[in-house]
């Protein structure tokens, strides 16, 4: 009976022992998956190499003679009557307008800036004040697209507007300044990639596509001024306008990114 009891617990252990032994090992195995797997998450991520760039601001000129005439134009007279002043002016006005035509302006070159109609008055000594008539003034901006035509159309205006009429405020333009800029763009551009190519083939290295690029300053043509200061002065004594058109300068700067390969 004690041997029987004996031999019972002794092949119950041996069973627990096995049972243990299958647990140890499936927990080994799984242990060392885990392992590998996190050997395997553990791989290091390839870097990129660093970008190198290179950087180079350019600066292009260009340059524009005149091709342009603008000058102002104003009728002033006074009659005794409102409506004979304003008649007149506008007939003047009207002649010298016309007279413009030979010197190809035309209706969209011309353009009005002001209108007055103004009562004059004596002034007697000890008497009340006397109305003498009224001033009437029309004012106009004219443009003269071909600046060799300049000249003889201002004393042609003068001459057709007789003492009623005066001319002042002469400007000489550009008149596609559009271009002129592009052009000192493109010679910004091509100054900042000659560099850029240099200072690339002296590091040993090319240089690859543009990253940005950007305008950081320009300089447009100078705004047109006053040419002449006494025209009228000139114009009394018959004297013609002569017109010298000189030369205006622009200029853009512009900076460039590239990559380097």
């Amino acid at each position: 009976m004690n041997r029987d009891l004996t031999l019972s617990v002794r092949t119950l252990l041996l069973g627990l022992l096995v049972v243990l032994a299958l647990v140890v090992a499936y927990l080994l195995g799984s242990a060392g998956g885990t392992t590998a797997q996190a050997a395997d998450d553990e791989t290091p991520t390839p870097v990129p190499a660093e970008k190198h760039e290179l950087t180079m601001t350019g600066t292009g000129d260009a340059s524009a003679v005149p091709d342009q005439l603008s000058f102002a134009l104003a009728v002033s007279l006074t009659r005794p009557d409102l409506d004979d002043a304003l008649d007149a002016a506008n007939r003047a006005m009207a002649r010298v307008l016309s007279s413009l035509k030979e010197h190809g302006v035309e209706k969209g070159d011309v353009q009005t800036t002001g209108l007055s109609m103004n009562p004059v008055y004596d002034y007697p000594a000890y008497s009340p004040p006397v109305l003498r008539g009224y001033h009437v003034a029309e004012r106009a901006r004219v443009l003269v697209d071909d600046l060799k035509e300049g000249g003889a159309a201002v004393t042609t205006a003068v001459a057709a507007g007789g003492n009623d009429v005066r001319v002042d405020d002469l400007k000489l333009l550009v008149g596609d300044t559009d271009e002129v800029m592009a052009k000192a763009r493109d010679a910004a551009v091509a100054e900042a990639r000659t560099k850029a190519e240099q200072y690339a083939e002296a590091s040993g290295e090319e240089l690859g596509d543009v990253v940005t690029i950007s305008e950081v300053h320009a300089k447009p043509l100078p705004t047109p001024v006053e040419q002449y200061g006494d025209l009228a002065a000139a114009l009394d004594r018959g004297a013609s306008v002569p017109i010298r058109a000189g030369r205006d300068e622009a200029s853009v700067t512009v900076r460039i990114v590239w990559d380097l390969e």
